[in-house]
């Protein structure tokens, strides 16, 4: 069984996790934060550009599950 590739993006309190192979390029992502995703930049993430909260806000409206976000423990 292959399995999925991810990528991380922090910020130092949050973590975003992207699933390549589950993105759908619906653009939810680029249309609420473009100044944090932008697909033809590389890195195409800029996790730094958006506070945690904004992050949290536009990853929830992520329709395919590739974007998703943990939050890092602060020991």
């Amino acid at each position: 069984m292959k399995k999925e590739i991810t990528k991380e993006y922090t910020n130092g309190e949050l973590t975003i996790v992207w699933k390549p192979e589950r993105c759908i390029h619906a653009a939810e992502c680029v249309k609420a934060l473009p100044e944090v995703y932008n697909p033809k930049e590389k890195p195409w993430l800029k996790i730094e550009n958006a506070t945690t909260d904004e992050l949290k806000s536009q990853i929830k409206k992520c329709p395919s599950g590739a974007l998703s976000y943990y939050i890092n423990d602060k020991n």
